[in-house]
């Protein structure tokens, strides 16, 4: 294990707050995102809050951060044996209990997951496979016991593991209880967030990489589900859904776009409001972005992230407005104003509110 460094927010890195592409609009937003020095140049995917002031992130290089300030500073280490794997998701169950999972090959032993109970002074590996076509895209926990992960499809069904013991033991779900795949169909390892639960025993699932970019659900923790089209962009490997989000089991968003093309204007976010049966196109204007990750902040507000900078929604996701440029790849909000972003290069931010500012 790494040598552990504390790093701290910069009193400086303060990220104007921009309406992007918005002629005439220069008013600032009423919060916006404060960077961390962090000891790291690894790149964040993996990002998970745990109350209000605790969040864990993960990335390449097997690198996990902590904070328990609210991202004020953070704690940035590697997993035991992990220096070769990118941590692309991350749950954390409690200030020292967390579980991560690298994406990878399984073929090249990528496909692993790891698991805390010290506040990461030390990870035990839990679960490995070499089953040729895993490659694990996401974590979820409804609670404390009872976990989902998400790989890519295996001759033709989705791979799916759960966990009843806090992440200490995996067990695939059975394919034949799954819907099939379409041609190319697979998930984006881009946020950790093509995965959401809710409640006891929801879960939904994003895709692309096919003719459609689907939305897979399942009120049984995964053990049976079945698919929605989507208006979100698709048709070739680089578009789909990216990123998920509920505010309750109705009423949800799916975001996405082309990661090839990370500001090209396309159908890019969907809203549903019958548990994800169906899907329509939020009525716009969007944002000319591809979107990795998104989040509610508060009932009707929701944050965007990308490659191409952060996007605001306060009617729901009906509408979008772009408030910077600084490329972020994952971001989730606890309470209100409680909100953690993480990117390349070692970026993490927390999301200033105007109170806290001025």
């Amino acid at each position: 294990m790494s040598t552990v460094s504390r790093s701290r927010l910069s009193s400086c890195a303060l990220v104007p707050a921009l309406a992007l592409g918005l002629a005439g609009l220069a008013t600032p937003a009423p919060a916006q995102w404060q960077l961390a020095t962090v000891q790291t140049r690894s790149e964040f995917r993996g990002l998970s809050l745990v109350g209000d002031r605790t969040a864990w992130a993960s990335g390449t290089h097997g690198t996990v951060a902590r904070t328990t300030d609210g991202g004020i500073s953070w704690t940035v280490d590697t997993v035991s044996g992990a220096s070769a794997l990118d941590l692309r998701s991350i749950v954390g169950l409690s200030a020292d209990v967390a579980v991560t999972a690298s994406a990878g090959a399984a073929e090249q032993g990528q496909a692993r997951i790891f698991r805390t109970d010290d506040a990461g002074r030390s990870w035990t590996q839990v679960y490995e496979t070499n089953l040729k076509g895993v490659f694990l895209d996401a974590l979820a926990f409804w609670d404390e016991r009872h976990g989902i992960a998400l790989s890519d499809p295996v001759d033709g069904t989705p791979f799916l593991l759960v966990t009843d013991d806090g992440g200490l033991h995996w067990t695939r779900v059975p394919p034949s209880a799954l819907p099939p795949v379409l041609a190319g169909e697979g998930a984006f390892a881009a946020s950790g967030t093509c995965l959401v639960v809710w409640g006891a025993s929801d879960v939904w699932i994003g895709t692309g990489g096919a003719a459609a970019a689907r939305v897979f659900h399942s009120s049984d923790r995964g053990r049976t589900s079945s698919a929605s089209d989507t208006p979100v962009h698709a048709g070739n490997a680089a578009s789909g859904i990216f990123a998920l989000a509920f505010r309750d089991a109705t009423h949800g968003v799916a975001v996405g776009g082309d990661y090839s093309k990370p500001r090209e204007e396309t159908a890019n976010v969907a809203i549903t409001d019958d548990g994800g049966r169906t899907w329509r196109l939020a009525k716009g204007p969007l944002v000319a972005a591809y979107l990795s990750g998104v989040s509610y902040d508060v009932a009707d507000t929701l944050l965007a992230v990308g490659l191409a900078g952060t996007a605001v929604s306060r009617d729901d996701g009906e509408s979008w407005v772009a408030v910077d440029t600084l490329p972020l790849n994952a971001v989730r909000f606890g309470s209100h104003d409680f909100g953690i972003a993480a990117g390349p290069r070692g970026r993490l931010a927390r999301w200033v509110s105007a109170r806290e500012r001025w």
